[in-house]
C-alpha cells in the first residue's frame, strides 16, 4: 500500500468506528480480513494511526476545528510529537501532508479549502493553552467528575491510560505455575516478566498473540489483566464453599475462582446474556475445571436456582456492568461512545445487582462488588448508597484482605481496591468486599 492509500484506509476506519458501538479492534480485523493485499507492515502502519486517533482525539479534534475524519488525521500527521514515525518524518512540512491527499485512485480525495486552511493552522506555532479535558483526552463532560477521583493526580493518571495495555497471563493452577510456564515460554523465545501482585501472573515483554499455543489451547495459560485477576483472588474463595459469579460474562473470573478452589466446592455462573456466556463451556473443557453451573438470569431453571442459593452463599461476586472507563488504554473509543445517560443508566443498573444479589449471601458471607471502571459514580457511590439501605452489611476493608491471601507488602491502604494503570500497571479496577453481619 502506498503512504496515500494507508491513510485513506485509517479515514475510513475511523468513520466506521464513530458510526458504530462495535468495538475498534474487531472493525480493524474485519476491514483487513477483506483486503488480504495489505501486508504486515500495511496493517500495523494503519492500525497505528487509528489507534492513535482515538486515544488524543479530544487534543486532535481541539486542534484541527473538528472531529470528522479527514481533520483528525490531519492534527495527527502534523502531532510535532509524531516526527520520529518513518510514516510522518516529515510532519511538519505542509506540502508533504496535503500531498498525501492526492485524489487517485486509492488515497483520499484532495483537500478542500477549509482543510487547506485547516492545515495552514496546525503546521503553525501554537500558543493557545488547552483545558485540561483536551490535554488529558477525555470529554469535557467528565472533567469534574475525573477531577474528583483523581485531584492533582490527574495528569499523569490520564497519561497511564493514554498508553498500550501489556499482555498479562494468568496460568491456571489446576495444570501448571508461573515458573514452569515462563521456563517454557522462555524456552521458545517467548520472553515474561512475573506479575507485580498476582503469583500466577505472567507478563509477556512484546505484543504477541497466543491463541494458537499448546499452552492456551489445553488450557494452562489465559489472556486475563492482573487487575481482574486481583478481583478474583481477593473473593478469597475456599475450596468446598458455594460461590455465585453472578455477572459471570464469559467467564473468565469463574475460571480463576475455580482454580482458586481447586475444584471443591460449586461455583454458580449467571448472566443477563447466554450469548456472553457462549464460550465458557469451552473454557471449562480447556482449563479442567469440574466446580461450575452456567446459567442464563431469563432462564426459569435459574430462578429456581437462585431460590435455592437464599442465605447459604458464602461469596457473591458482582463484576457489574459498568463504563469500561478502566480499560480505556484497550479500547480508547469507548471513552467518546460514553454519554451522561449511559453513566446514569450504569448506575441504576448496579445498584439494582446490589439489591437483587445481597439476599444471597449467608451470615458471615461476602459480597465482594467489582467495575473496570475509574469513575466514583460507579465505585464509592455505588457502595455508599447500598450500605445505607442495608445496615446489615459492613465492610470489610480490602487491604486487610489483601494481606490475608497475597503475599508481599501490600501497595494501598483502606477500605476499597482502586487500581490504576499509572499506579500499578494494570487496567483501572475497583473492589469493595462487603460482609453480612451474623446477627
Amino acid at each position: 500500500m502506498t503512504p496515500g492509500a494507508r491513510l485513506q484506509a485509517a479515514i475510513e476506519l475511523i468513520e466506521q468506528i464513530a458510526g458504530t458501538q462495535t468495538p475498534a479492534d474487531r472493525l480493524v480485523g474485519n476491514y483487513f480480513r477483506s483486503r488480504r493485499y495489505a501486508g504486515s507492515k500495511d496493517r500495523r502502519a494503519v492500525t497505528d494511526m487509528v489507534y492513535d486517533v482515538l486515544r488524543r482525539r479530544g487534543e486532535y479534534a481541539w486542534r484541527a476545528g473538528g472531529t470528522d475524519s479527514r481533520r483528525l488525521l490531519l492534527a495527527h500527521l502534523t502531532a510535532p510529537d509524531n516526527a520520529d514515525n518513518a510514516d510522518n518524518a516529515d510532519n511538519a512540512n505542509m506540502d508533504d501532508v496535503a500531498g498525501l491527499f492526492d485524489g487517485t485512485q486509492y488515497g483520499p480525495a484532495n483537500l478542500d479549502g477549509e482543510e487547506q486552511a485547516t492545515l495552514s493552522r496546525l503546521t503553525q506555532a501554537e500558543n493557545d493553552k488547552a483545558p485540561a479535558w483536551v490535554g488529558n483526552n477525555y470529554p469535557e463532560w467528565l472533567d469534574q467528575s475525573l477531577t474528583r477521583r483523581f485531584g492533582s493526580n490527574l495528569d499523569g493518571e490520564m497519561a497511564a491510560m493514554m498508553g498500550r495495555a501489556s499482555v498479562d497471563l494468568r496460568i491456571n493452577a489446576l495444570k501448571s505455575n508461573a515458573g514452569e510456564v515462563a521456563a517454557s515460554l522462555g524456552a521458545e523465545d517467548i520472553s515474561t516478566t512475573p506479575g507485580a501482585f498476582a503469583p500466577n501472573a505472567l507478563r509477556l515483554d512484546g505484543r504477541r498473540s497466543l491463541a494458537n499455543h499448546p499452552l492456551y489451547q489445553n488450557g494452562t495459560i489465559e489472556v486475563q489483566d492482573e487487575g481482574s485477576q486481583l478481583v478474583a483472588l481477593l473473593c478469597a474463595a475456599q475450596p468446598g464453599q458455594q460461590v455465585v459469579d453472578y455477572c459471570a460474562g464469559a467467564g473468565g473470573k469463574s475460571l480463576a475462582l475455580a482454580a482458586q478452589m481447586d475444584n471443591k466446592g460449586q461455583i454458580f455462573a449467571f448472566d443477563s446474556n447466554p450469548r456472553r456466556m457462549r464460550p465458557l463451556r469451552e473454557r471449562l473443557q480447556r482449563a479442567g475445571v469440574r466446580n461450575i453451573q452456567t446459567h442464563a438470569l431469563a432462564d426459569p431453571a435459574a430462578a429456581a436456582t437462585l431460590a435455592d442459593l437464599d442465605g447459604k452463599a458464602d461469596r457473591v461476586l458482582l463484576d457489574v456492568p459498568c463504563s469500561g472507563s478502566g480499560a480505556w488504554r484497550r479500547n480508547p473509543e469507548s471513552k467518546w461512545r460514553l454519554t451522561a445517560g449511559q453513566l446514569a443508566q450504569y448506575g441504576l443498573t448496579q445498584g439494582e445487582i446490589l439489591r437483587r444479589s445481597a439476599p444471597l449471601v449467608k451470615p458471615g458471607g461476602r459480597l465482594i462488588y467489582a467495575t473496570c471502571s475509574i469513575l466514583m459514580e460507579e465505585n464509592e457511590d455505588q457502595i455508599d448508597g447500598f450500605l445505607s439501605a442495608h445496615p446489615e452489611f459492613e465492610i470489610l476493608p480490602a487491604d486487610a484482605v489483601w494481606r490475608q491471601v497475597l503475599e508481599g507488602p501490600c501497595p494501598f491502604d483502606g477500605p476499597y481496591l482502586r487500581l490504576t494503570p499509572a499506579q500499578h500497571g494494570t487496567d483501572g479496577f475497583f473492589l469493595a468486599v462487603l460482609v453480612r453481619k451474623q446477627s
